[in-house]
C-alpha cells in the first residue's frame, strides 16, 4: 500500500516559500547567494614573501581557523595567485587582522598589480619584521599570526575534477596581540574593530559590543 503524505496540523510551523536550485545549473538570481549565506566571514589578510624577497599583501574572503592544538588557520585562493606561489616557495605566511580603521587600505591591497609591486608600498602600510618567519607583518594591524604552511591543496568537485582554487593551511607559530585588546587577560573581540566579509559585490560587516551575547555550553 502506498504511503500517504503526512498530514499537517495547525500546530506545524508554516511552510516556507523557498527559492531552490542546484548550483551546477545556476542560481537564477542577480548575484550568487552562496558566499552571502556562509558569512559574514573573517578576512584572511595575508602577507607573504617570494624566494627572491619580494613582499605581497592580499585579502582573502575565504579564511578561518580549523584547529586548536596546534593552532591551524587556512585561506582559499580562487586562482593560483602570487600569495599561493610565495607560500609554496617559502612555506610561510602571516595573517593580519583587518579592522574598521584599516578597511580602505585592506581593500586597496586587493588591486591587481604585477608580482614585483609590493602592496605595502601601494597602500602606504608599514612592514614589520616577523619573529619566526620571513614575511613581514602589517605594523598597523593590532593582531598578527605568523604561520608555517602545513598543506596546500588544489580543490576538486564531487566528480573528481580539479578546480582553480587552492586551499592553504598553516600552523600558527607566533601570535602578536596589542595589549590594549586584552581585558583582564581575555581578548576583547567586541571592541577590537574586526571587519568581516559578507556577500554581494561590496558587503562588509563590523563586530561591536551591541552584537555580543553570552551562551555557555551545557554541562
Amino acid at each position: 500500500m502506498a504511503a500517504h503524505p503526512q498530514r499537517r496540523t495547525h500546530h506545524d510551523p508554516p511552510l516556507r516559500n523557498l527559492h531552490s536550485y542546484e548550483p551546477r545549473n545556476g542560481h537564477g538570481l542577480p548575484h550568487d547567494p552562496f558566499n552571502a549565506i556562509v558569512g559574514p566571514r573573517p578576512i584572511g589578510w595575508i602577507s607573504t614573501q617570494s624566494a627572491t624577497g619580494a613582499t605581497n599583501l592580499a585579502p582573502y574572503s575565504f579564511f578561518n581557523a580549523f584547529n586548536y592544538v596546534p593552532p591551524i588557520v587556512g585561506f582559499a585562493s580562487i586562482g593560483y595567485k602570487d600569495t599561493v606561489r610565495n607560500v609554496q616557495e617559502t612555506g610561510e605566511f602571516v595573517w593580519n587582522l583587518a579592522t574598521r580603521d584599516l578597511a580602505e587600505v585592506m581593500n586597496q591591497s586587493c588591486a591587481a598589480v604585477p608580482p614585483e609591486v609590493s602592496e605595502f608600498a601601494l597602500t602606504g602600510l608599514n612592514p614589520l619584521p616577523s619573529t619566526r618567519v620571513r614575511p613581514p607583518r602589517v605594523l598597523e594591524s593590532p593582531v598578527t599570526f605568523e604561520c608555517r604552511s602545513t598543506q596546500i591543496l588544489q580543490l576538486q568537485g564531487v566528480d573528481g575534477a580539479q578546480v582553480d582554487t587552492w586551499l592553504v593551511l598553516g600552523e600558527v607559530v607566533a601570535v602578536h596581540i596589542d595589549k590594549a585588546l586584552l581585558k583582564d587577560g581575555v581578548y576583547d573581540t567586541a571592541n577590537a574593530g574586526h571587519i568581516l566579509r559578507g556577500g554581494g559585490p561590496a558587503d562588509y560587516f563590523t563586530v561591536g559590543p551591541e552584537q555580543l551575547f553570552k551562551m555557555y555550553r551545557p554541562r
